[in-house]
């Protein structure tokens, strides 16, 4: 089974977490 992601964040600090924040106003993730 192959599974398709259209972003990947490497790293938890503080630019990781405000573009994983940026992309949850901007768009429907089916995974975080």
């Amino acid at each position: 089974m192959v599974k398709k992601y259209d972003v990947i964040i490497v790293g938890g600090g503080p630019a990781g977490i405000f573009a994983a924040l940026e992309l949850t106003r901007s768009s429907r993730l089916s995974v975080l």
